[in-house]
């Protein structure tokens, strides 16, 4: 907008400096000229008197002499048509015109002009006492009837620059003060499109960049009064799960002892705890897959092994071959322990929700230099349409299922720099790649595998996991 601003005011200044200059530096020029031949009549008018008085040779060639015309000026006077008198034709200066151009105004009686080399000559006739018409001849040079035009031209030309290049200033000035106000609007969306809800713009500017500031402005106080609702309502609605949690936990104290009421307890004490991190994050308004800080992080290979442990025995119940591999080793990753736990929670919860008891399952962690990988594999039917399956809310249709749970490990994996990726597995079922970055590098493209070269550095291949026992 600034530049096109500009651009429209030095087109139309420039049109209106041409349309006045070039007529303008014309009407100096004519002025020159008339001011030259002017002068020319002047000193031709200077000479009639005498001529008019005597035709004496030394007496005529005193008078031009004291005119100071004497190199420029010329007088014919013509033989006189009476015999009687005897007077001879009488030519005092230098003759730069025609002798048909002098004849002519001769015969006719008035002034005329002329082109010579070098400039112009002026012809004007002057009546003798003996009736006779004789032509005092004034030479013009050309220097003298462009004298001051040039100046003229620069100084227009001069004017002309000077005002093309105020009004180009002055264009720039009201660009500025029109693209600012929009430039700090843009900024502003993206900053609330990054997050930053505390985002304004100020409302400055051009009446409709005001307006539209103000309605930006608006518009965040009421994305950030819709999240402050949602984020109570996630809390009450959280807090409201305490009575059955607690009823729960008194029925777990009476099982007695045994793996199962172990088992049972620690369940109910895990989601008291994850109901308590609900309603911390509502309140504080902090996203739970946030990116870690510094030194921040857990050992995902602790996290799987505890988390299989706790899986393992639904998964002897149920008849359910599995198996875990890369957990020999610490392996760390830029992800809080809690939020590692509840991706694979919701992983593991979907092989045991979606697939028949007894169908066989597996998870792998891939160590690499920039990049950790968790693989959850399983041999139920698979998913029919894996960009549905990762789109949040839908679900997979049956009773029971939100849709949360990938979107849950979407969001973890996204907070690293990775992504998470639906494929088949060798098993024959559905296969979940969570890329997990090291780097905050960005992760490789869909359809990669992954291998371990040389290095220990993750390279391409999809890897699928060894055959269960």
């Amino acid at each position: 907008m600034r530049w096109a601003l500009v651009k429209v005011c030095l087109a139309v200044t420039t049109m209106v400096v041409v349309a006045f200059a070039v007529p303008l530096g014309l009407v100096i020029r004519e002025m020159a000229r008339d001011r030259a031949f002017s002068n020319a009549e002047r000193q031709a008018a200077a000479v009639a008197p005498a001529l008019s008085i005597t035709t004496d040779r030394d007496q005529l060639e005193r008078v031009v002499a004291s005119a100071g015309s004497d190199s420029g000026m010329a007088v014919h006077i013509p033989a006189d048509g009476d015999r009687k008198s005897g007077q001879k034709a009488v030519d005092i200066g230098r003759q730069r015109a025609a002798a048909a151009d002098i004849a002519t105004v001769r015969k006719l009686g008035r002034a005329s002009t002329s082109e010579v080399p070098g400039g112009s000559t002026l012809l004007q006739p002057v009546a003798l006492s003996s009736g006779e018409i004789a032509v005092v001849e004034v030479y013009v040079p050309e220097s003298e009837v462009s004298n001051g035009v040039a100046t003229a031209w620069a100084v227009l030309a001069g004017v002309g620059v000077a005002l093309v290049v105020g009004s180009v200033a002055v264009a720039d000035r009201l660009g500025v003060r029109m693209v600012q106000p929009a430039q700090k609007l843009v900024e502003g969306a993206h900053e609330l499109g990054e997050g930053k809800l505390g985002s304004r713009v100020p409302e400055e500017g051009p009446t409709e960049l005001r307006l539209a500031a103000v309605a930006f402005n608006s518009m965040a106080d009421q994305v950030v009064q819709l999240l402050a609702n949602e984020r109570e309502l996630a809390a009450d609605l959280s807090h409201r799960l305490r009575t059955p949690l607690t009823v729960l936990r008194l029925n777990a104290a009476s099982l007695g002892d045994g793996p199962a009421a172990e088992q049972t307890r620690a369940a109910v004490a895990q989601l008291e705890r994850e109901v308590d991190t609900i309603i911390r994050t509502a309140r504080e308004a902090k996203p739970q897959t946030a990116a870690a800080g510094p030194g921040a992080g857990c050992d995902a290979a602790e996290v799987v092994r505890g988390r299989m442990g706790f899986w393992s025995a639904l998964a002897e119940d149920e008849g359910r071959k599995w198996r875990v591999a890369g957990t020999e080793r610490p392996v760390r990753i830029p992800v809080a322990r809690a939020d590692l736990a509840a991706a694979l929670d919701a992983l593991l919860g979907n092989v045991f929700r979606h697939t028949p008891e007894g169908t066989a399952f597996a998870v792998d962690v891939h160590n690499g230099e920039d990049a950790v990988i968790v693989l959850v594999s399983d041999a139920g039917p698979g998913i029919r349409d894996p960009e549905a399956a990762m789109a949040r809310g839908r679900g997979s249709g049956s009773a029971g299922s939100t849709g949360l749970g990938l979107d849950i490990v979407r969001r973890l994996a996204e907070s690293t720099g990775g992504d998470v990726r639906i494929g088949s597995s060798v098993l024959g079922g559905t296969e979940v790649r969570i890329w997990i970055q090291l780097d905050g590098r960005e992760p490789v493209r869909r359809g990669h595998r992954v291998r371990r070269g040389r290095t220990g550095r993750l390279v391409s291949t999809f890897n699928r996991p060894r055959s269960l026992p």
